[in-house]
């Protein structure tokens, strides 16, 4: 069995190779032309995002017939496939990959909704393919996502609301309150329908930082976890949320990522929070 997902879940080309992941692309649209989010640094792309302020970019999923060609490619050398994408509550793109497979051995295809995304579709993705290489059965594979599905909590924080104001995520009132009273919204994906939710607001983001680190200290208690660490251009924030974690969780393992381009159109460079996993789940034996 093969994974097939996209590059929403923040996987680096060494991972995919490694595992032998095949990562759908999503697209950037700036003035001048289409970008694969998978071909441009995060560096490079928050360059390009300020300097094009007031406007911002778009953004657009991996079409039906992008999809169709993964499958047909995967589906030719005589294996199965699990696709797991981002949230369907967020994005079209499963939808997509399940229009791309209508004319395929369905059969052979099989869905996953992560409800989630970045660091969160990361840990399903990652679990998924160690449990291929040690020999898990497709049903089990699925059983085990569906838990970690529900355990796990994507949490981040915001400089400003403007970039969700100029993609249309939010109404400029709104955009407008935030500014003029300079809060940070503290925001997380619901495990139940795969959409942000506001989990608080603070006056700066070391506070809100501080409001991710007891938020998820009531959701996860003494329980070990692996921390995913994510950011647009926050690396000086990063130690800060490790420590507070460290104080308040019981961390079995910590990395740092930047996440993917195509989710920063939509927050902007100052972007900092975790994605927050048991460990045991994460851990695939």
């Amino acid at each position: 069995m093969k994974i097939v997902t996209d590059c929403a879940a923040d996987i680096s080309q060494e991972e995919a190779s490694e595992l032998g992941l095949t990562i759908a692309p999503l697209f950037i649209q700036f003035p001048e032309g289409e970008v694969d989010s998978r071909n441009i640094t995060p560096d490079d792309f928050y360059t390009r995002l300020k300097n094009m302020i007031p406007k911002i970019p778009t953004t657009s999923m991996p079409s039906a017939g992008i999809f169709s060609e993964i499958y047909q490619n995967i589906l030719t050398k005589g294996d199965e496939i699990l696709s797991i994408h981002i949230s369907s509550g967020l994005s079209g793109t499963l939808n997509s990959a399940k229009q791309g497979a209508l004319n395929l051995r369905d059969s052979a295809i099989h869905f996953f909704d992560s409800l989630t995304l970045s660091g969160g579709e990361r840990f399903q993705v990652l679990a998924a393919a160690k449990a291929i290489q040690a020999g898990w059965t497709k049903d089990e594979i699925i059983h085990h996502l569906e838990k970690m599905r529900e355990k796990t909590e994507v949490i981040y924080t915001l400089d400003t609301l403007e970039y969700l104001h100029r993609g249309g995520r939010i109404g400029r009132v709104q955009a407008l309150a935030g500014a003029l009273l300079n809060l940070k919204p503290i925001i997380n994906v619901d495990h139940k329908d795969g959409k942000y939710s506001t989990v608080g607001k603070a006056r700066t983001i070391t506070k809100a930082l501080e409001t991710i680190a007891n938020h998820l200290e009531k959701e996860f208690a003494s329980t070990a976890v692996q921390v995913t660490i994510l950011h647009g251009q926050f690396a000086d924030y990063t130690e800060v949320l490790k420590k507070l974690l460290y104080e308040r969780l019981n961390v079995a393992a910590v990395e740092i990522k930047r996440i993917s381009p195509v989710l920063g159109v939509h927050t902007g460079p100052g972007i900092i929070g975790a994605a927050v996993c048991p460990f045991e789940l994460v851990e695939i034996k």
